[in-house]
């Protein structure tokens, strides 16, 4: 007898789901807590409520500019890497070549290469080459970071499309750059877009190969690790955090609702 079919056992297991869920969202509800509190210091007990934290990130230029920034450095490098990693899955998935093993562990090789050791790389590939730093040097970085994920997200989806749909195509005399645009995209979008959304968050989120390549760019995690310096900014970035979380479950949550009605109809269809 299986003891996860057991009653024992899917007790045992709903209470480690719990205990994984109260330990990933216990952090995020206690900051949410915090930017309410009517104290610079984050400690218990709660000195009263306030909205003053929300007002003075409003308010606060260096931050918005932050936020601003890394909106652009994400956007750019995730279109990037998507757009690379299309080209890549249909390169491994469609065509058959010499040396694909190796170039398909080149392409996924940022995934087990330290980001720190990554981004002194980078730093010293720009300086010989005389590259001024700042939001492209950036881009390419994650450009380079965040393209393994979007191959392992539409490599999968790609092969589920059969060949034959293409194939069809091309003996109803589409080229094939109309092969892709009419047939083979429109099946992957779901894909695509998960993809993107992966690739935004990633490079949104990073910090260790911006903070080599960055020059006098200041995204939204070095403006965090910077403010940590300063306890007077502490309240404005837990409150910023906050809203930065709550835009985040909110779009990767209509998204997921998207993704798997665009699956259905795929499906149906």
């Amino acid at each position: 007898m299986d003891v996860a079919l057991s009653r024992n056992g899917r007790r045992l297991m709903r209470v480690f789901f719990a205990l994984a869920v109260v330990f990933l969202y216990a952090p995020i509800a206690v900051l949410l807590l915090f930017s309410f509190n009517n104290s610079e210091l984050p400690s218990f007990p709660l000195s009263g409520f306030t909205l003053q934290w929300y007002h003075e990130f409003l308010t606060n230029s260096d931050i918005q500019n932050a936020l601003v920034t890394s909106a652009k450095v994400a956007a750019l490098s995730s279109v990037g890497a998507v757009a690379l990693g299309i080209l890549a899955s249909i390169a491994l998935v469609r065509r058959a070549f010499r040396g694909k093993s190796p170039i398909s562990a080149l392409l996924l090789s940022p995934l087990v290469i330290p980001y720190v050791v990554f981004g002194i790389s980078l730093l010293l590939l720009y300086h010989t080459l005389g590259i001024s730093l700042g939001i492209l040097t950036i881009v390419v970085g994650h450009v380079v970071i965040t393209l393994p994920y979007t191959i392992l997200v539409l490599m999968p989806r790609l092969q589920q499309v059969d060949v034959a749909l293409e194939e069809a195509a091309y003996d109803l005399f589409a080229n094939r750059l109309q092969t892709f645009r009419f047939v083979t995209f429109p099946l992957i979008l779901p894909a695509v877009v998960s993809a993107f959304l992966i690739a935004f968050t990633t490079s949104f989120d990073e910090y260790a190969v911006a903070s080599f390549v960055n020059g006098s760019t200041t995204t939204f995690p070095i403006y965090l690790i910077s403010a940590f310096r300063s306890p007077h900014n502490l309240p404005q970035v837990i409150a910023v955090a906050v809203v930065v979380i709550t835009i985040s479950l909110l779009v990767v949550v209509a998204a997921e609702v998207w993704r798997r009605r665009a699956e259905a109809r795929l499906e149906a269809a």
